[in-house]
C-alpha cells in the first residue's frame, strides 16, 4: 500500500502542476503538442484534436510540450507561428510559466477545505472547563453560553477561540447567558507565545476555557463526611440522583446544592480492577452499578450563588468534589511513590503553593526537575507531605462527559476560511524553512529529502487516514510550488528569471546562452538530487541501526 500512496501523492501533485501550464497555454491560444503525466515509456496514450495525452511508466514528474520555434525539431507552418510559445506577449509567457507553481500553492486551499468540510457538527459556544489560574478563572464559569465576543456573534466554540486568539494581551468582552441572565464579562487574554515550526513563534490570545464538560466522577476527601458514610468513594461516577440522569459535574453540583437536608438516592458506578485480565498487557476495570442514600447537611436556601460558591457548599455539606486532584496511579519506584504518595490521595500543594489542576502540577514540577520539591496531600482528610525530584509521573482521572454538538450552519464559509488559514500557515512554514537554508541556520542534510523519504511519508500518512494524507499532500504541494519558483534554469523560476532579463534588455537572451544556463541548471539539480538521495540513505540506515542497537 505504501507504493500506492506514493504514486497517488506524486501523480496528483504533478497533474495539478502541469494542468496549470496546460490550462493557461490553451486559454492564450498556444498550441500544446503533449500533456504527459510521468516519464519514460508510455503506458497510456490518447490522441486529441491537436494534443497527445499520455501517462509515462515513471511517476516522478510530467511535462507540457508546447509548440516552440527555439526547439527547432521541425518546420512550423505559417498558420501555426502565431500559436508558438515565443510568439506570445511577455506577460502571457510569464503567466503560463507561473501557472504551474501557482496551482501547487492554491491547490492546498481545496485540500484543506475538503478536510474541514467534513465538520458537520461543532462544539457549542459553551464554557465547559475554566482552567485554574488562567485569565477567565473567577470571571467565566462552567455552563456559561457565549453569545458574542467583542460584539461579534459566535455559533461554535471554534468561533470563540478564533476571535480570542487575535487579541493577545488585550481585553476581550464576552456576552454570555448565565442562569437565565444576559451578562457582559471582560477578560484580558493572556499573550501566549506558541512555538511553531522552524522557530517561528506566534503570539496567541487565550483566556483558559475549554468546551467539554467534566464528567460526574467524584472525589471524597474526608472519612467523616456524609458521602463517605453513605458508601461513596473517590472515582465513583454518579449516574443519577433520585432517578434524574446526571451526565456532567455541573449537573451534580446543581442537584446537590439544591438539596437542603433531604435524603437523596444516588446511583453510581464504581470501577473495580480485574487483576491479570489481559495477561499483564494493560490494567482493566469493570464498572459495577451501585446505589447509595446520601443525606447532605441542612442549610437555609440561598439565591444568586456562583458556581464556585455552590461547589464549595456541596463539598462542605456532602464531602463531594471533582476528582481532578486525586492520584489514580502512582508508579512503583517513582520519586513521588518513594515520598509516600499513593493512589486515592488528594494533592493539595507543591512547594507551599496550592495546586488546582493536575497539568499545572506536572508543569510546575517539571520546571526544575533536579531540585527537591515538597509535595503536600491528604489521605482520608489527614494531611501528609513528602519530598521528591525528577517530576511527577503519577496520573489522575477526570474524564469528560459526552459532548452534545451543534450543527455547523455555515459549512462552506467555515471550511473555506479554515482552508485559507491552514494554507497560509503552511506557506509561511515552507518559506521560513527555505530562508533558514539560505541563512545557513538549517543544513542541507537536515532539510533536503528525496524520493525515499517521500515514499515513507506517503505510506505513513496513508496509514493514518484520509485526513492526514490530504494534509501531507497539501504541504508537499506547497513545497513543490515554491521550489519550482527558485531561479534555477530548467525550473519555472529559471524561465521567469529569463523573462525578467528580457523585460530589462527588451530582447530575449541568445539561444546559446539559454542552453548553457540550462545545462548549469541540470547540473545543479543533479547535485541537489544526489544530496537528497544521500540524506535518504543516511536516514534509512540510521533507522535500521537503531533497530539493531
Amino acid at each position: 500500500m505504501d507504493l500506492v500512496y506514493f504514486i497517488l501523492l506524486v501523480s496528483v501533485l504533478v497533474f495539478v502542476h502541469e494542468l496549470g501550464h496546460f490550462a493557461l497555454a490553451k486559454i492564450f491560444g498556444v498550441k500544446v503538442l503533449t500533456f504527459s503525466l510521468g516519464f519514460g515509456p508510455k503506458i497510456v496514450k490518447l490522441r486529441g484534436r491537436e494534443t497527445e495525452y499520455c501517462v509515462g511508466v515513471l511517476p516522478f514528474g510530467g511535462f507540457v510540450n508546447m509548440l516552440e520555434e527555439s526547439k527547432g525539431t521541425a518546420p512550423i507552418p505559417p498558420e501555426d507561428r502565431p500559436r508558438t510559445f515565443e510568439a506570445q506577449a511577455l506577460w502571457k509567457r510569464v503567466a503560463i510559466v507561473l501557472a504551474g507553481p501557482a496551482m501547487n500553492v492554491v491547490f492546498p486551499v481545496a485540500l484543506y477545505t475538503s478536510v474541514f468540510w467534513g465538520d458537520r457538527e461543532l462544539s457549542p459556544p459553551t464554557v465547559g472547563v475554566v482552567l485554574p489560574g488562567r485569565p477567565a478563572d473567577g470571571k467565566l464559569v462552567p455552563g456559561d453560553r457565549i453569545v458574542a465576543v467583542d460584539g461579534k456573534e459566535v455559533k461554535s466554540f471554534s468561533d470563540v477561540q478564533a476571535l480570542v486568539a487575535k487579541r493577545p494581551g488585550k481585553p476581550v468582552r464576552f456576552s454570555i447567558a448565565r442562569d437565565e441572565k444576559n451578562l457582559d464579562v471582560t477578560v484580558v487574554a493572556a499573550d501566549d507565545l506558541e512555538a511553531r515550526e522552524m522557530d517561528t513563534p506566534e503570539h496567541v490570545g487565550r483566556v483558559g476555557i475549554e468546551p467539554g464538560f467534566v464528567a460526574p466522577v467524584i472525589g471524597v476527601p474526608r472519612a467523616d463526611s456524609p458521602a463517605y458514610r453513605a458508601g461513596l468513594r473517590t472515582f465513583d461516577r454518579v449516574t443519577s440522583i433520585n432517578g434524574r440522569r446526571v451526565e456532567r459535574m455541573i449537573d451534580l453540583v446543581d442537584a446537590l446544592s439544591s438539596s437542603h437536608g433531604d435524603t437523596l438516592v444516588i446511583a453510581y458506578q464504581r470501577p473495580v480492577p480485574i487483576p491479570e485480565a489481559t495477561g499483564g498487557l494493560c490494567d482493566l476495570a469493570l464498572f459495577e452499578p451501585r446505589v447509595a442514600a446520601l443525606t447532605p447537611l441542612s442549610r437555609p436556601p440561598t439565591k444568586d450563588e456562583t458556581y464556585a460558591e455552590r461547589a464549595a457548599d456541596v463539598l462542605a455539606r456532602t464531602g463531594i468534589e471533582g476528582s481532578e486532584m486525586y492520584a489514580l496511579f502512582v508508579p512503583d519506584g517513582s520519586s513521588e511513590w518513594k515520598a509516600g504518595l499513593r493512589a486515592g490521595d488528594r494533592v493539595v500543594a507543591l512547594d507551599g503553593a496550592p495546586e488546582r489542576s493536575w497539568p499545572s502540577l506536572r508543569a510546575d514540577a517539571a520546571r526544575d526537575p533536579s531540585r527537591m520539591h515538597k509535595l503536600e496531600w491528604t489521605r482520608d482528610g489527614e494531611p501528609m507531605a513528602g519530598s521528591f525530584r525528577y517530576g511527577i509521573r503519577a496520573t489522575h482521572w477526570a474524564p469528560y462527559a459526552p459532548e452534545h454538538l451543534v450543527p455547523n450552519e455555515s459549512r462552506f464559509s467555515y471550511a473555506l476560511s479554515h482552508g485559507l488559514e491552514e494554507t497560509g500557515r503552511a506557506i509561511r512554514v515552507v518559506s521560513v524553512g527555505m530562508l533558514r537554508i539560505v541563512q545557513g541556520r538549517v543544513s542541507l542534510s537536515e532539510s533536503v529529502s528525496g524520493p525515499v523519504t517521500l515514499y515513507d511519508l506517503a505510506g505513513a500518512a496513508g496509514a493514518k487516514g484520509t485526513t492526514y494524507f490530504v494534509s501531507v499532500m497539501a504541504v508537499v504541494s506547497i513545497n513543490l510550488g515554491l521550489i519550482n519558483l527558485l531561479p534555477i534554469p530548467v525550473l519555472d523560476g529559471g524561465h521567469l528569471a529569463f523573462f525578467l532579463i528580457e523585460a530589462v534588455r527588451r530582447r530575449a537572451l541568445a539561444r546559446r546562452t539559454r542552453e548553457i544556463a540550462s545545462l548549469v541548471g541540470v547540473a545543479m539539480l543533479v547535485v541537489l538530487m544526489a544530496i537528497a538521495f544521500k540524506n535518504d540513505v543516511q536516514r534509512r540506515w540510521s533507522d535500521i541501526s537503531s533497530l539493531w542497537s
